[in-house]
């Protein structure tokens, strides 16, 4: 065995040492919720695991919040923010068991995955190896339920791993070569959910069940085929199912069409206090649907008791102005994302002569040079951000504080000289300089429109750039139409929010900052060339973009956390270095209404999609009444 397997198994061996022990000494104590016996469930002690997750929160349970989103189907990112995974981060951003009593990683090519004995879905149903072999055998290797085949974080060097049952607690995956984003990626803030619930969904499934039946079954629902039928049913992102069984501490209980939404609490979830409750302490989540406009004046109404999704920076002062009188406070959290505001040149653009001024990094630098962030930030940010480059966070132990200011000060003088060397020396009339075509230099900067920070920002930034020669026109548009536009090479340039990941560690993969994925606005195409494995989109043909992916290539063959660490700041400085993406101002402070009475919230933490999953790994079922018995939501 070699130094670091053998660490890494010294490290999984540790861990497993340092689990809580099932609750002996103090007994366990039955919900109010589910004391009125109509439910016709077993005891408490039989509904939770022999070896449940054992909390340190002292809350109490009963209650229900109140909280609103802006259409149905983002009732969604309960699964989000919820956060129940077979493995995930804790407030150190160090990956813990969590659905799993168990776990053991063996050089980052051997997982095995042990269950938690008596564990149970929201039905009743127990929870076993089986319903992973289903979800492996049955939905991933099926090609009519995934045409694609097996998820791409499954493959290493495009071959699926070995699956093992080994017994009905444990199941095992190995690979040849290391697949060290594995257990990252079970940490997502989108569960990629390699189980199912197999007992109720066999019975939609074509080798459990008449294959005539189910056809007949999905012609009634207007749907093509049994495999149809199969992905509509089992639906455990979407939650649009109320009958599939879940994991999560609340589960829904009703469909669309609404406009409120109830999830009530999972009768057999595997976390419990030391005190003898089980988790989640909230009885329901109530969820209304409002037009998002509304979402602070909602607020300031105090029609909601728990509100964070919907909401920024530009809300604080109408969310304060209301929390005296309607009985609730706004948490301020610093939102950790790469820049608040990002310009992204579209280097596969499909216009000649704008994919060579893009792929120029002269030009990349002169625009960066020709904004001043400082004024974007006392506008944007009250003067409460950080100017510089899309980059990590001070909390991320990958930070580097030069990389946050390199090409990236307020300096026009120099940011004309560059454009001037490029050739962009001809200017019309108003002053604006010409493309070698003889076009005004007028940079379409398209973005979704959904964000009054980005739309407000680039109306200064038109400003700046006007004093260098070149002119921005702003481009709003819906956000399925922009990526369409951005996949095809249409656009030249795109406006949205940087880094998602500005707090990352070395495990984490750094899949953002390399060309990997069709949804990056700065490299759409070859993006798309490598999630489709060369069938489609472009080869990454500039040297500097190759390293970044010899760069991600590195880091995905090795366990080595030292050598995945210098991965990183490589690309990190690869990024400021070369302004793939024009960061502005980062820093935005995320407000979070809280119902007086309603704790178990830290008072301040870091917001984020990646890696906190807005505000899963804070535990929201551990959120409580301070006076449950009396709160009940009556609107």
């Amino acid at each position: 065995m070699n130094r670091l397997l053998g660490l890494k198994l010294l490290v999984a061996a540790c861990l497993a040492s340092l689990l809580p022990l099932p609750l002996l000494a103090q007994p366990m104590q039955e919900t109010p919720f589910f004391k009125d016996g109509e439910k016709n469930l077993p005891p408490v002690a039989e509904r939770v695991p022999s070896a449940p997750l054992v909390v340190e929160a002292a809350g109490q349970p009963g209650g229900e919040v109140v909280t609103l989103v802006p259409r149905a189907r983002d009732i969604r990112y309960i699964s989000t923010y919820s956060y129940t995974r077979l493995v995930g981060y804790d407030r150190h951003l160090q990956l813990q068991p969590d659905l799993l009593e168990t776990f053991e990683n063996q050089g980052d090519m051997v997982f095995t995955f042990t269950l938690r004995a008596g564990h149970r879905w929201s039905d009743g149903t127990p929870f076993t190896a089986e319903d992973f072999r289903y979800y492996w055998e049955d939905i991933a290797l099926n090609k009519e339920l995934s045409p694609a085949g097996p998820p791409e974080f499954m493959l290493v060097d495009g071959r699926p791993p070995r699956f093992e049952v080994l017994d009905e607690r444990t199941i095992r995956y190995s690979w040849d070569k290391p697949n060290p984003r594995f257990l990252p990626q079970l940490a997502g803030p989108i569960d990629p959910a390699i189980y199912r619930a197999s007992k109720y969904l066999k019975q939609f499934h074509a080798r459990y069940a008449d294959k005539a039946s189910l056809e007949e079954r999905a012609n009634e629902q207007k749907l093509k085929s049994w495999a149809a039928l199969h992905n509509r049913m089992d639906d455990m992102k979407e939650q649009t199912n109320p009958d599939l069984p879940t994991l999560m501490p609340w589960r829904v209980t009703n469909s669309a069409p609404a406009t409120r939404f109830v999830f009530e609490r999972n009768p057999f979830y595997h976390r419990i206090d030391k005190q003898g409750h089980q988790l989640p302490y909230l009885d329901r989540i109530v969820m209304d649907v409002s037009a998002s406009g509304l979402f602070a004046a909602k607020a300031n109404a105090g029609e909601t008791d728990l509100l964070f999704r919907g909401l920024s920076m530009g809300d604080i002062p109408v969310l304060k102005e209301g929390e005296k009188m309607q009985g609730y406070k706004t948490l301020i959290w610093p939102y950790a994302r790469g820049t608040e505001l990002a310009l992204y040149p579209n280097l596969n653009t499909v216009d000649p002569v704008w994919r060579r001024l893009n792929r120029d990094v002269r030009f990349r630098r002169a625009l960066s040079l020709g904004i001043d962030r400082k004024t974007l930030n006392n506008a944007l940010l009250f003067g409460l951000g950080t100017v510089g480059n899309n980059t990590v966070v001070p909390e991320s132990p990958l930070f580097s504080p030069e990389l946050r200011t390199l090409n990236a000060e307020y300096d026009p003088d120099r940011a004309s000289r560059l454009l001037d060397e490029i050739g962009l020396t001809k200017r019309n009339g108003a002053g604006f300089r010409l493309l070698p075509d003889g076009r005004e230099l007028e940079i379409i900067v398209e973005t979704d429109g959904e964000s009054s920070l980005v739309v407000d920002g680039l109306t200064l930034i038109s400003e700046f750039w006007r004093e260098i020669g070149v002119r921005l026109f702003v481009k709003p548009q819906d956000r399925t139409v922009l990526r369409n536009r951005s996949f095809a090479g249409l656009t030249m340039m795109v406006a949205a929010p940087g880094f998602d990941n500005a707090v990352p560690t070395a495990i984490m993969p750094p899949t953002e900052f390399a060309p990997m994925r069709q949804d990056n606005y700065a490299w759409p195409k070859w993006g798309q060339y490598v999630e489709t494995k060369g069938m489609n989109g472009e080869a990454v043909d500039l040297p500097e973009a190759k390293r970044l992916s010899e760069l991600y290539d590195t880091w995905m063959s090795t366990g080595d956390e030292a050598v995945q660490a210098q991965v990183w700041r490589e690309m990190l400085r690869n990024h400021a270095e070369n302004q793939w993406v024009i960061g502005t101002v980062a820093g935005a402070l995320q407000p979070i209404v809280v119902r007086n009475g309603l704790q178990g919230l830290p008072a301040k933490a870091l917001y984020s999609w990646e890696p906190t999953a807005m505000l899963g790994i804070y535990r929201i079922d551990e959120i409580y009444w301070s006076k449950a018995a009396g709160r009940e939501a009556s609107r």
